[in-house]
Formats: structure tokens, C-alpha cells, sequence
């Protein structure tokens, strides 16, 4: 165990998991770079390829219950490490896939190997990082995770032109498990609450099946926090289906290569959503940090200028317009993701943070999954139009769903107010 007193080391634990988070999303952004390939080589159809991004999702959230009742009851630096030496194993694996169902097993396998990482990640981070420092410590994790899409979309697009679609597979799994084995050494489990002001007691859980059946029962009557996360998975839902379809999006739609399309469809995006998380982390630490509900109104304004943006990106005539759109999206989002943990983390005790998350990431990706799936769908299966159009039109009319988001974040403001009041 290591307590917290270090300042540098806390930051030192920022940039491993920053590390971690980067390739963690940037092994499940590859492949959609490369659907072009797929289809083309294996003669796969949009609404398959859509279920290879849902295959992850659905594993990920079935699990995310577990890791974060694991989470919270054991070592999170061996969750930590153990999870990425999993999912850097499974995607090596994809390299030798030739059949839909290997693809989607293996899609499916890393999904589980993911799913341990965030809620360990972000509860042992929040042991290093009080209240004074959390928001920005969070909001710079989350900027990791923002350009492991950049890296994953663009080096999976550039490697399986030059180098095979198989190549790219190889090179992030071999780098997980190198990372893997480094981080072992130098990551430390911190104390449990050691950053907080006021710790809340006890700190050792009894760890039988019935105080874990209890805890469960106890958070699902934590109303902000079931809004909470009602508001991640229908946010999840746009989000997931642009980072499955926009690279497709920009090599059908502009006819760019792979290389450029990958790069395009997460570049504009995830930039702004880097400053965006930045930007209100910053803001809402100097501005926000002390007012009970101050964290949900950074997160609603940017949710609004997200569905501004979304609303009319499928529409958009030029790569400039569509550029311009996604990096207004990207910021408004980025309002939304570095928040979204400190907001939870206020909601509940310090016992139930590794649950929270895990359901966080239940939710979110349960929910999230339906937007690769339906998109596909919609574009398989639909006779209105040409596929472009119907595609276009699908990503645009998700927007809905951030309306939704902003309805939920909403009400559970309103219940925070209130219970602040009394």
C-alpha cells in the first residue's frame, strides 16, 4: 500500500493510467478504421461490422458490475495491470481471425479484458487526487482516452495500408503487453480514501455475499445517482455510433483513403473534445468545485452545443463544415465525459465508487451498443434513399438522444439542490 503525500507521485499515477487509458480505447478504436478492408476482404455486410462494435460493448457492460464490485474490495493496481495484459492478448489474437464469428468472439473477449480497467482506474486515481485536484486529474486521464481514439483510428488506418490489416492488430497487442509488465513494477495500490478531507468509515468491507447483494440494493435506490448514469448510456449511444461509422462516413462519403479517413473521423472530433474536457475541467475546479450541482450545469451547456452540432453533422456538404462540426461536438462532449466521475463520486459513498463505476459502465455501454448495431441496421436494411443518405440521416437523428441526456443530468441538478438544502 502508498499513501497519497507525494505530489509528484500522484501525478506520476496520472500519467501511467493516462498511458493505460490511451491504449485501452485506442485497441477498440483500430478496427473501425479498418471496416473498408473487411468488407471488402470478407465480403461482410454494415450491419455485421456494426454488431463487431456492439460484440465489445454488450461483453463490456456485462461485466462492469463485477469489476466494480471487485474494485472496490480488491487490489486495483493488479485489476489494473491483469485487465491490460488481457485485452493486449485478445486483440494479438484478432490478427489470425479469417471468419465473422472469430472476429466477433475476440471483439467480445476484449471487451471483458476492458471492462476492469475504468472503474479500478478512476477509484485508485481518485485516492491519489482530493478534491482540490480531482476534476483536473480526471479530465487529464480523460484526455489519454481522447487521443488513444485519435492514435487507433489514424495508425490503424496508415499500418493496414502499408503493412496488412493483420499488422495493426500485432502492433497495439504486442504494446499492451509490453506496457503491461512495466507498469507492474512501478504502479502502487494507494490507501483507500486517502485523498479525503473526511473519511467516511469503515474502510475494510466485510466481504461476504450478502453486504455485496446489500450494497447493490443500496445504490439502485440512489436516485441522482441511477440519472446519472440513465444520462451515460443514452450519451453513449451518439457517441459510439460516430466513433464505429465516421471513418466509414469520411471513405464513402469524401472517397479518402484509410490513413486519412481514420485520422479525419477522430482528429476533429477528439481535439475538441481534449480542450472541451480540459476547458470545463479547469472551469468547473476554479468556479464550481464548492457549489452542490455547479458540476451538472458545466455538463448540460455542453451538452446542448453537442446536439447543435450533431444535429446538423449529417447534413454537412464539406469536409470544412463537417470538420468544423465534429470539433464543436467534441467540445461540448468534452463539458460532459470530464465531469461525468466527480459528479457520480458526489453522489455516493466512498464504499460504493468501484460500483458506481461498474454500473456507470453497465449503463453506458448496454445502451451504447445499440448505436453501432442500429446505424448498420438502418443502412443494411433501409430503402429509402441511397446507403450514404441513410446513413447520414441515422447519425443525424441521434441527437435525440442528447436531448434525452440533458433531461436526465436535469433532474438529477434538481435533486442535488434540494438535498443540499436540507
Amino acid at each position: 500500500m502508498a499513501n497519497c503525500s507525494s505530489r509528484r507521485y500522484a501525478w506520476g499515477v496520472a500519467g501511467m493510467l493516462w498511458l493505460i487509458g490511451f491504449l485501452n480505447f485506442a485497441d477498440r478504436q483500430v478496427i473501425y478504421s479498418i471496416f473498408p478492408l473487411l468488407e471488402k476482404e470478407f465480403h461482410f455486410s454494415k450491419f455485421q461490422l456494426g454488431l463487431l462494435g456492439s460484440s465489445f460493448l454488450w461483453v463490456y457492460a456485462a461485466f462492469g458490475i463485477v469489476a466494480g464490485i471487485i474494485s472496490d474490495h480488491c487490489c486495483r493496481k493488479n485489476i489494473i495491470i491483469g485487465g491490460c495484459l488481457f485485452w493486449s492478448l485478445m486483440t494479438w489474437g484478432t490478427a489470425w481471425c479469417s471468419q465473422f464469428s472469430q472476429f466477433f468472439a475476440l471483439r467480445a473477449l476484449d471487451g471483458l479484458g476492458e471492462a476492469f480497467y475504468l472503474p479500478a482506474a478512476m477509484s485508485l486515481l481518485a485516492d491519489y487526487h482530493g478534491s482540490q485536484t480531482r476534476s483536473t486529474a480526471f479530465s487529464f486521464h480523460f484526455s489519454g482516452i481522447l487521443f488513444g481514439i485519435v492514435a487507433g483510428g489514424t495508425l490503424g488506418g496508415f499500418l493496414s495500408q502499408r503493412f496488412g490489416w493483420q499488422f495493426v492488430f500485432s502492433f497495439f497487442g504486442c504494446l499492451g503487453i509490453l506496457l503491461s509488465f512495466v507498469f507492474f513494477k512501478f504502479l502502487k495500490e494507494p490507501l483507500r480514501g486517502a485523498s479525503e478531507e473526511k473519511v467516511e468509515a469503515p474502510l475494510i468491507f466485510p466481504k461476504t455475499k450478502s453486504y455485496y447483494f446489500r450494497e447493490v440494493i443500496k445504490f439502485h435506490k440512489n436516485t441522482e445517482a441511477l440519472l446519472l448514469m440513465f444520462a451515460f448510456g443514452s450519451e453513449s449511444i451518439v457517441s459510439y455510433a460516430l466513433f464505429t461509422w465516421l471513418p466509414t462516413f469520411f471513405h464513402e462519403k469524401f472517397h479518402f483513403d484509410l490513413t486519412l479517413s481514420g485520422f479525419s473521423a477522430a482528429l476533429y472530433l477528439q481535439l475538441g473534445c481534449i480542450v472541451g474536457t480540459l476547458f470545463f475541467g479547469k472551469i468547473t475546479d476554479c468556479f464550481f468545485s464548492n457549489r452542490r450541482g455547479g458540476k451538472l450545469l458545466s455538463q448540460m451547456i455542453g451538452l446542448g452545443l453537442g446536439f447543435l452540432a450533431i444535429l446538423f453533422l449529417g447534413r454537412a456538404s464539406s469536409v470544412l463544415i463537417l470538420s468544423a462540426l465534429l470539433f464543436c461536438f467534441g467540445f461540448g462532449k468534452g463539458g460532459y465525459v470530464g465531469g461525468m466521475f466527480p459528479v457520480l463520486y458526489e453522489a455516493v459513498s466512498l464504499q460504493q465508487r468501484g460500483l458506481a463505476s461498474g454500473m456507470n459502465s453497465f449503463v453506458g455501454s448496454i445502451a451504447g451498443g445499440l448505436g453501432p448495431t442500429i446505424v448498420g441496421a438502418v443502412v443494411t436494411f433501409g430503402h429509402a434513399g441511397t446507403s450514404m443518405e441513410r446513413m447520414s440521416h441515422a447519425l443525424s437523428w441521434s441527437s435525440f438522444f442528447y436531448l434525452v441526456t440533458i433531461l436526465f443530468l436535469l433532474g438529477s441538478y434538481c435533486l442535488a439542490v434540494k438535498k443540499a438544502a436540507t
